[in-house]
C-alpha cells in the first residue's frame, strides 16, 4: 500500500485542513510531515470550528492514528495547549522523538531579529519556526527525544545559553535559570511523554501492513526553502519531496498527490505576488473569504488565481489532481481574471522564472456566475464555473478533481 499525500500549491492557506479532515475519513493514519505551529489549519464540521497548527488534520476521525514527523520543529507549549481541544488522545496521537524542539527562546529571537531587520523584515509569524529549523541545520538543537531526561536536557540548554550569551545579550533576550528551565522542561515531560515514539517504525509498520495512510503538508509550493520566492519563504522543505524526509520514508512509498489550490490566491508576509489585486475585487476577496491568518490574525493579500505558478508547483509535486477550494468566494463577480502568462524583461513567458519581482500578469476574462454555494454536484454548476475550472485545468495541465463549495466538510464536489 502505497501512502497519499496532500500538498499546497500556492502561498499556503489553501485550504488543506478542510480536504484532509474529509479525507482522513477513509484512512487509519494522518502524518504530518514538517512546518510548526507557524501553520494553521482550520476546519468547520457541523458549524463548529477547529483551529490546528501542530496536530494533523485527521485527528477528528477518531479511528485515526495521528503521526507529526521528525522533520516537524515542536513547539512543547503550543502543542499541549492545542491537544486540550480534544479527549483521549493517547493511542492516537504519537510525536516523533527524532523531531526537533521549538523552545520559547527561539520565539524571542525571531521576533527580535524580524524588528531589527524593518521594512526589510521577512514577515515570519514570529513563532521560532526559522531558528529552530537554523539550529537543526547548525546541529546545536535539541530533539523532541531529550525531553524524556529533563535534568540532561536544563544542562545542555543552559550550556547552549552561555556558549551564546553573546547573541543573547545583543538581542536582548532574558533566559531562564537552571531551575526554572527544569520546571518548564519537567512539565513538558509529563504531559508529552505518553506520545513520544519512533514514529518512522510506524510507519513502515503501517505501510507493510496495507493501512491506508495520508500524508498532510503545511505552508505551500511557493514557500518551500529551496523553490519558494527566496527569501520570503519558510524553512521548510513543503514540497511532496519533503514528506519523505519528514517522515521516513521513501518515493516510492508515495502514491496519488493531490494538489490543494484555492479558486483566487492569497498570501501573508512580504514578498512577490505577481497576481495580487490591490482594488475592490482584492478587497471583496478578503472580506467574503474571511482572509485571516488561522496563527497570526494577520490579513491576507488577496489577488487572482496564478496558473502559471500552479503549472510550476504542479510539475514540482507531481500532482495527480488539483482540489480547487472556496470557490463559492468568487460568487457575485461580473468578471473572473486568471493569470494566464507573465510578462517579463519585454516578452511574454508561460514559465515561473526564479525571480518574481520584474513579471507582470497577463490575465484573461471569464464572466461569472451567481452562486455555487454548497453545491455537492459538479453537473449543477453554474456554466460559468464549468468554464472557469476547464481554463485551470487548461492553462495547468492538471485534472481538477475536488471542488469545495463551502467551508463545511460535505460541501465537496468528487469528480470521477
Amino acid at each position: 500500500m502505497k501512502a497519499d499525500l496532500i500538498v499546497g500549491i500556492q502561498w499556503g492557506d489553501e485550504g488543506k485542513g478542510k480536504m484532509v479532515d474529509m479525507l482522513a475519513q477513509n484512512y487509519d493514519m494522518v502524518c504530518r510531515s514538517q512546518g510548526g505551529h507557524n501553520a494553521g489549519h482550520t476546519i468547520w464540521v457541523d458549524g463548529v470550528r477547529y483551529a490546528l497548527h501542530l496536530i494533523p488534520s485527521g485527528v477528528l476521525n477518531p479511528k485515526a492514528i495521528n503521526i507529526i514527523g521528525n522533520g516537524v520543529v515542536l513547539s512543547p507549549e503550543s502543542i499541549i495547549k492545542e491537544m486540550e481541544q480534544f479527549d483521549n488522545l493517547e493511542g492516537r496521537l504519537f510525536i516523533s522523538d527524532k523531531a526537533h524542539l521549538n523552545l520559547p527562546y527561539h520565539a524571542l529571537i525571531d521576533q527580535a531579529k524580524e524588528r531589527l531587520k524593518g521594512d526589510k523584515a521577512i514577515g515570519t509569524t514570529g513563532k521560532g519556526i526559522g531558528p529552530a529549523y537554523a539550529e537543526k541545520i547548525s546541529r546545536t538543537g535539541f530533539r523532541v527525544g531529550e525531553l524524556l531526561n529533563p535534568s540532561k536536557l536544563t544542562e545542555n540548554i543552559i550550556e547552549y545559553f552561555i556558549q551564546n550569551r553573546a547573541i543573547f545579550d545583543v538581542l536582548q533576550i532574558d533566559t531562564p535559570t537552571k531551575d526554572e528551565l527544569l520546571i518548564i522542561i519537567s512539565e513538558y515531560k509529563n504531559k508529552l511523554a505518553p506520545f513520544i515514539a519512533n514514529t518512522t517504525n510506524m510507519v513502515w509498520d503501517a505501510l507493510d501492513n496495507d493501512k491506508r495512510i495520508l500524508l498532510e503538508g503545511a505552508q505551500g509550493t511557493l514557500l518551500d526553502i529551496d523553490h519558494g520566492t527566496y527569501p520570503y519563504v519558510t524553512s521548510s522543505s513543503t514540497v511532496s519531496a519533503g514528506a519523505c524526509t519528514g517522515l521516513g520514508i521513501n518515493p516510492k512509498d508515495i502514491g496519488i498527490v493531490t494538489g490543494i489550490v484555492k479558486a483566487y490566491c492569497t498570501r501573508v508576509g512580504n514578498g512577490p505576488f505577481p497576481s495580487e489585486d490591490h482594488g475592490n475585487d482584492g478587497d471583496t476577496m478578503a472580506t467574503v473569504g474571511k482572509e485571516v491568518g488561522t496563527t497570526t490574525g494577520r490579513k491576507r493579500r488577496c489577488g487572482w488565481f496564478d496558473a502559471v505558478a500552479v503549472k510550476h508547483a504542479s510539475r514540482l509535486n507531481g500532482c495527480d489532481q488539483l482540489s480547487l477550494m472556496k470557490l463559492d468566494v468568487l460568487d457575485g463577480f461580473e468578471k473572473i481574471k486568471i493569470c494566464k502568462a507573465y510578462e517579463f524583461n519585454g516578452e511574454v513567458i508561460t514559465y515561473m522564472p526564479s525571480e518574481l519581482d520584474d513579471v507582470k500578469p497577463i490575465y484573461e476574462e471569464i464572466d461569472g456566475w451567481d452562486s455555487v454555494v454548497g453545491c455537492r454536484d459538479y453537473d449543477k454548476l453554474p456554466q460559468n464555473a464549468k468554464k472557469y475550472i476547464e481554463k485551470i485545468e487548461e492553462l495547468t495541465g492538471v485534472k481538477v478533481g475536488i471542488i469545495s463549495t463551502s467551508p463545511e466538510r460535505d460541501d465537496t464536489i468528487i469528480r470521477g
